[in-house]
């Protein structure tokens, strides 16, 4: 279950996710039958769809980003689930612990609660006149309610002297009013934290903050990809490829209690040069000598 079909981004997740599997000797259409539905950020769409798989009663269900597995979690305790770009696991009750999950649920995480103080200073570095900040979020299918990123933010940002304001947004229209009521202040940045429902109107986003010249920072390669600023954080297309062993693994009688929950093992800062000279902020040496990927 994952977001958008026709999203290409989401298709390339797929396609390492699949060639994973091959790799392990699972061709579909030979010896595996893989089913996708796409939720798109859409609650209603989500339960309707984890329903329809669970009545399946297939052997195995992969659950892209938390609110897919709480749907997933509310339905099945039996149906082997594996998770991936889940943030908090253990505080959204989906496994007793990353060491031992317990029950028929494991998976990879994506992101540490530390993220958005990360996305902070770093967006302070690029934008050192940023003097007010804003969390955006949907409290509906960001982990618990936003406040697992939001707290550390809270803490970190008197020390880079930023006023930090919390920006819950449940719509694109009140994505747009968030956005037009940031640039009304100067020297206001922006820090997107990455859930289904900001993933699916990315677009949009990056959008407003380029007609606003607002500098955000973003948790996926995705955004500068897309035309934003910049963006810190794991490696989706790795995560996807690292999810096919534990597919495979399961497959072939083991259990998801036995299966550790995965951190993330590989971290990619990547900065839009384009859009930097558009925002009239220049990049410090000493920021582009530690990204990983340059866009021009």
């Amino acid at each position: 279950m994952g977001i958008a079909e026709s999203d290409p981004a989401q298709r390339s997740l797929v396609s390492a996710f699949t060639q994973g599997l091959q790799g392990l000797g699972w061709v579909p259409g030979r010896n595996i039958r893989i089913d996708y539905r796409w939720g798109a950020g859409d609650a209603d769409k989500i339960q309707s769809f984890a329903r329809e798989f669970v009545e399946q009663k297939p052997d195995l269900i992969i659950g892209h980003t938390s609110p897919v597995v709480a749907a997933l979690k509310q339905l099945t305790s039996t149906i082997s689930i594996v998770f991936t770009q889940v943030s908090d696991p253990v505080g959204s009750h989906f496994v007793d612990g990353l060491a031992r999950p317990g029950g028929n649920i494991t998976g990879f995480t994506n992101l540490e609660a530390s993220m958005g103080s990360k996305l902070m200073e770093l967006l302070k570095e690029v934008a050192p006149q940023t003097s007010r900040i804003a969390l955006m979020f949907n409290p509906a299918t960001s982990p618990d309610g936003g406040s697992y990123f939001l707290r550390p933010v809270e803490v970190a940002a008197p020390k880079l002297k930023l006023v930090m304001l919390a920006a819950p947004v449940h719509s694109p229209a009140e994505i747009e009013s968030t956005m037009v009521s940031l640039a009304r202040e100067p020297n206001s940045g922006l820090i997107v934290m990455p859930d289904i429902f900001i993933l699916a109107h990315r677009e949009q986003i990056i959008a407003l903050a380029d007609r606003y010249r607002l500098p955000a920072a973003y948790a996926y390669r995705l955004f500068p990809a897309s035309g934003g600023l910049m963006s810190y954080g794991t490696d989706l297309v790795d995560l996807f490829r690292r999810a096919a062993p534990y597919v495979d693994r399961i497959l072939k009688g083991e259990k998801p209690a036995d299966l550790p929950v995965q951190t993330p093992t590989k971290y990619e800062l990547v900065i839009n040069l384009k859009t930097a000279k558009a925002l009239g902020v220049t990049v410090p040496p000493s920021l582009l000598a530690r990204v990983d990927e340059v866009i021009e």
